[in-house]
């Protein structure tokens, strides 16, 4: 090259050199050396980067059961950023990554001198940047601390180079070069390209496949394997070259990878579970996972089940649409361990108008009537109820601290005296809020939290017995916990969603497992499976063929909050629980749907899918219980005039031992249907029914078959004199209540009461009221505090508390009878 080509300030350097010799090759050493000189000093003063001393904020890996990838969540800027460690990478990984950015990395202190005067001399005789100096511990400080494109930033890029090679080993460089480099947009470090561009670990891959990667580090946009492959295979050909040249892999190895051509898989499918994932990966969940500490978490999810559930929801919201229903929600656990397979917070994370992002598993809702399963449990273990009892379904008004309650049926009607399992499987309103009056709202909430309900957390005086309808908020995720209870015989376990968890570092921490406590009965859990799996029993309320109804036995509950704003549907068999949640995120009522139109048809499929494969094994187990037929109006052990029986579940000490007592044999006159007196020689034997005092008001107005209350006039019971004698001391009673007002029927004044420390839990009596001559509701007043306001049959049970008492009776005008004082004391 021509002297006169040079830059003048190359040309002069070239003249001193020609006239001086000696003293040109001095200066050029002294010139050479003092940069470096100062480049030690100024290392010696650069301080490590605190970045370095803590591990780089990584993204999370949410895999499986199986170790398939849920989904990886990106870190707070965005990049997924995977931590290397050289013991787990393909051998070809170092070798392909030295050829390809500093072959000498191993000889040189963080600067490469020869590298810096190639490219210094490149540069004076191009007049251009041909090639770089860069070293991988250059590029790793440049990666610590970003610097200007300057002279200046350069020289600080140097000394901290030097820095970290005097304090950190060349095996601790790679590892944090590995993991903190960019490989691609939004990439940081070799293993979170090679699961992007190939799905696969970085301990898999081979030599063309290593090459591929790090070729990618010169330009991350540029060398873009799914846009730019042919620009890819040519970087790769050449780092493979390098390879060659510096014996860094065997020349066959390397004329195969040659041969290779580029692979790329396309873009990774998230498997699903997007709030489950990250709401692991920032620590939100119970399982109380510290944010940052994990690079990998293996969850129980199984993903085939999670994507169909996924697939399932979407097409479910499609069809309730018109319901105005914008969000599902759905979970599956595995009875046997806890473990929950398929997690759907709602059906679209990404669908900003219908809220998403919720996660419906989680919220805070009103599960309306599938509580009803634990106060029933609560009255069988403190009342000593079965399900054969009957339960009162006619009107009943409680005193609550928001003022009178009188609770409706979803139907809007009474059904007089109904068995707990037909109260229960046709979900009526009134004998459930009875019953939680009856056990004691404490003793329900109680319970409540035994099975998993942790989120019912105000007082059990602030809920009271509405507790039974849902009046409190729970989570879907608690509703799958404590039907699975359930579902394991009484048997408690906490859901679990985590494996184990993975720190960068490579020590696996597996979550502490909540331990399995026994909260209910096996033979009070058994009996609940029985009614909730009985199809014939919740025919009358959801008929047949409901979305409850599947090809194997399936225990079921629906509910509904008030104002129409939530919808459940949560069962079980013996392997899986599945919960169901419908209805809007931002609290807008649905267009009057109801959990067997909004969330059955979702709970029905994804049900099926959960028990795809799955030989279904016994519902209930049945040990410790007896079958007994019964009379289906009392319960009671079938007479010779009870037309309808059935067979109900009993524990042996509970069996009914008495003969129906609702249902009587009359001889009634065929001529008029009125009863036949002694007299009469062609009376008829009739049955009828026959119910108790508080149940005859709604016998009579719902037609129900009563004795007639009068005798035919052909045979009457009595003389005619003894008829008028008998009607005149009728009209008299009637006479004096009219003109008296209400009395006290039951306690009479002066009675005492004794509590069984032997008994059951609650004991109580039935306050009893004749009412006036209007039998309008009258108000039952104790020791000066108003119970309720009581209608026909005039009954209140109330439950012992040692004490004097002071009982009274009035009416709305206030008309009030004469009150009765009674005791009650401790039989201690």
């Amino acid at each position: 090259m021509s002297v006169s080509r040079l830059p003048r300030y190359a040309r002069s350097a070239v003249r001193f050199a020609r006239r001086r010799p000696l003293r040109a090759v001095l200066g050029a050493m002294a010139l050479v050396s003092l940069p470096f000189a100062l480049l030690v000093v100024a290392a010696f003063f650069t301080p490590l980067p605190p970045s370095l001393s803590r591990s780089a904020p990584a993204s999370v890996v949410v895999a499986d059961r199986s170790g398939q990838v849920l989904r990886e969540v990106r870190t707070e800027n965005g990049e997924i950023v995977t931590r290397a460690r050289l013991g787990e990478l393909s051998p070809s990984v170092v070798p392909a990554l030295l050829a390809a950015e500093d072959a000498r990395f191993y000889a040189h202190p963080g600067i490469d001198v020869l590298a810096v005067g190639r490219a210094f001399f490149q540069v004076l005789r191009n007049g251009r940047v041909v090639s770089g100096a860069s070293t991988i511990t250059q590029q790793l400080a440049r990666t610590l601390v970003p610097r200007p494109r300057t002279l200046r930033g350069k020289v600080r890029e140097m000394a901290l180079a030097l820095r970290i090679e005097a304090s950190l080993d060349k095996h601790r460089i790679l590892s944090e070069y590995l993991s903190r480099v960019q490989f691609g947009p939004g990439l940081r470090g070799i293993e979170a390209a090679s699961r992007y561009y190939l799905d696969k670990p970085c301990s898999k891959l081979d030599l063309a496949e290593s090459a591929e990667l790090v070729a990618l580090v010169r330009g991350p946009s540029l060398y873009d394997p799914r846009r730019r492959g042919e620009l890819v295979k040519r970087r790769r050909d050449r780092v493979l070259e390098r390879m060659r040249r510096h014996g860094l892999a065997a020349p066959e190895e390397i004329a195969r990878a040659e041969a290779e051509p580029v692979r790329v898989q396309p873009p990774l499918v998230d498997g699903g579970a997007p709030h489950l994932a990250l709401e692991l990966a920032t620590g939100t969940l119970p399982e109380r996972l510290e944010k940052g500490a994990f690079s990998r978490i293996v969850t129980t999810i199984d993903a085939g089940l999670e994507r169909e559930v996924e697939t399932l929801t979407r097409r479910a919201l499609a069809e309730v649409a018109s319901l105005n229903v914008s969000a599902l929600a759905a979970v599956v656990v595995d009875n046997a361990s806890g473990q929950v397979l398929a997690y759907v917070g709602s059906p679209d994370y990404f669908s900003a108008g219908a809220g998403g992002a919720n996660d419906g598993v989680r919220a805070l809702r009103q599960p309306g009537s599938t509580l009803k399963p634990f106060v029933y449990a609560a009255a069988m273990e403190g009342l000593g109820v079965t399900a054969a009892t009957l339960l009162p379904d006619v009107e009943l008004t409680f005193e609550t601290e928001q003022g009178p309650y009188t609770p409706k049926n979803y139907d809007g009607r009474t059904h007089g005296p109904v068995r707990l399992r037909q109260a229960l499987a046709s979900s009526l309103n009134i004998p459930a809020v009875d019953t939680a009056a009856r056990v004691g709202p404490p003793r329900v909430l109680e319970l409540l939290h035994r099975v998993g309900f942790a989120s019912l957390g105000a007082s059990a005086e602030r809920y009271g017995a509405a507790l039974a309808l849902g009046d409190g908020e729970v989570r879907l995720g608690e509703l799958a916990e404590a039907y699975a209870t359930l579902a394991r015989g009484g048997v408690h376990l906490p859901l679990t969603v985590v494996l184990r968890a993975e720190r960068p570092s490579g020590d696996v921490v597996a979550p502490a497992r909540g331990a399995p406590a026994r909260v209910l009965d096996g033979r009070t859990a058994a009996v609940l499976s029985d009614v909730l799996s009985d199809d014939a029993a919740r025919s009358a309320a959801f008929g047949r063929g409901s979305a409850l109804e599947l090809p194997f036995p399936v225990a079921a509950k629906t509910g509904t909050s008030k104002g129409y704003r939530d919808n459940w549907a949560v069962g079980f068999t013996r392997e899986v629980t599945v919960a169901v949640w419908a209805g809007n995120f931002d609290g807008s009522p649905m267009s009057g749907s109801s959990g067997i139109t909004g969330a059955a048809p979702l709970f029905h499929d994804v049900m099926l899918a959960a028990m795809r494969g799955r030989e279904p094994a016994p519902l209930t187990d049945r040990e410790g219980l007896v079958d007994v037929e019964i009379c289906a109006l009392s319960g009671e052990l079938p007479g010779a005039g009870c037309p309808h029986r059935l067979h109900e579940l009993f524990r042996p000490e509970q069996a009914p031992r008495t003969e129906c007592t609702m249902h009587v044999r009359r001889d009634v006159d065929p001529e008029d249907g009125l009863l036949a007196g002694p007299r009469c020689s062609e009376g008829e034997r009739q049955t009828f029914e026959a119910y108790p005092p508080r149940y005859a008001a709604w016998a009579k107005a719902a037609g129900r078959p009563l004795a007639p209350e009068r005798y035919s006039p052909r045979c009457p019971s009595q003389s005619p004199v003894e008829r008028e004698d008998v009607n005149a001391r009728e009209a008299s009673v009637a006479s004096a209540l009219s003109e008296a007002g209400p009395s006290v029927r039951f306690p009479s004044d002066g009675a005492r009461f004794l509590v069984d420390p032997a008994g059951p839990a609650r004991q109580e009596i039935v306050l009893a009221a004749r009412p006036s001559a209007d039998r309008r509701a009258v108000r039952f007043v104790l020791d000066g505090r108003t119970l309720a306001t009581v209608g026909a049959p005039f009954e209140l049970p109330w439950r012992l508390a040692p004490g004097r008492h002071r009982f009274e009776v009035e009416t709305a005008t206030g008309m009030r009878a004469r009150p009765v004082m009674f005791e009650v004391s401790d039989a201690r």
